[in-house]
């Protein structure tokens, strides 16, 4: 089996984090967003990954190839932004498998897909929300799916999908995807992964859902600093600072220097940070920072960044240098 992880999306909704570095080698529970999905896959025994790459992909593909040598790994650019739909046509001369895996690159997740893949048919990871309109849902009837709508303006169902699609024939997946694009069929202006499954539904192909219950979103500043604290409850350093109070659950990297500060709870420090006479709590702080004199909640900040001063929140970019009187 292949997977498929779309990630040539810009991050506008993570900016100014994203003008920098790809949204999903942002740090959260202590490595890159791209690093947990990675793992999970490898836990799994999938290693054939194709990535749709676009802006800043240089920088994605150069973390894979460095940091996951035993993926079996393909780059496909997508050169529009077109939609999710558009991102997986692209990767379609890499479906070298019956089935594939599709997993969006800003969702982490946590469920046994062991029963997922034993199964005869594809299947949709869903979850119930209170608002689906944000989401595109799918519509059950005895069982399987009838429709999926892409951000219903009625609810006409709860169960949100999660960004994880087990495709059981990749290439009837591949033949309803090139119909919209050559026919050129968007919703919402974009070709839309949903409108390809639902020809495939039209078809006489079977799909099904899957509960997915440990769903991460990381496509905004408050759901990144959320999954942090997520991630971070299972999380105990036992690292010792002189003068330094740690309240866990935190992550300090290895060679992180502290020093009369106070850090945590839900603290990410990331590598070759050096932070002092400092209060950090509920944030994640970006390698090789700087923090100085700083209280900081809710905040994050960039690689490279100096922080000097009192402050409460914060949101900077890369290379940022701020100082506070």
């Amino acid at each position: 089996m292949r997977a498929i992880i779309p990630v040539a999306g810009v991050g506008s909704r993570l900016k100014p984090h994203t003008y920098t570095i790809p949204k999903v080698l942002l740090n959260v529970g202590g490595k890159p967003i791209l690093a947990h999905i990675l793992d999970k896959l490898i836990s799994e025994n999938i290693t054939k990954t194709t990535f749709v790459i676009g802006h800043l992909g240089d920088m994605i593909e150069d973390f894979v190839n460095s940091e996951y040598p035993q993926l079996d790994c393909e780059f496909v650019v997508q050169k529009e932004l077109g939609g999710l739909g558009h991102a997986i046509y692209t990767a379609i001369p890499t479906f070298d498998d019956k089935d594939i895996f599709i997993i969006l690159g800003d969702t982490i997740f946590d469920v046994n897909l062991n029963s997922v893949f034993n199964n005869n048919c594809s299947m949709i990871g869903v979850k119930e929300v209170e608002d689906p309109r944000r989401f595109g849902v799918a519509v059950l009837k005895k069982g399987e799916v009838e429709k999926l709508v892409e951000k219903p303006t009625d609810p006409i169902s709860n169960l949100a999908i999660v960004g994880l699609y087990y495709i059981s024939e990749a290439q009837a997946l591949a033949g309803c995807l090139t119909e919209l694009v050559e026919k050129d069929i968007r919703t919402n202006g974009e070709i839309q992964l949903t409108d390809a499954l639902q020809m495939m539904i039209e078809h006489g192909d079977k799909i099904c859902t899957f509960p997915v219950e440990g769903w991460y979103d990381c496509g905004k500043q408050e759901t990144l600093l959320e999954t942090n604290r997520i991630l971070l409850n299972d999380t105990c350093t036992d690292k010792k600072f002189d003068n330094v109070v740690i309240n866990n659950p935190v992550y300090i990297a290895d060679d992180v220097e502290i020093s009369d500060s106070i850090i945590g709870p839900y603290a990410t420090i990331s590598k070759g940070s050096k932070i002092s006479e400092s209060i950090i709590k509920d944030s994640i702080i970006g390698e090789n920072s700087e923090i100085k004199a700083s209280l900081l909640e809710k905040s994050i900040i960039g690689n490279n960044t100096l922080i000097k001063g009192r402050y409460k929140k914060l949101n900077t970019g890369d290379s940022t240098e701020i100082e506070i009187y």
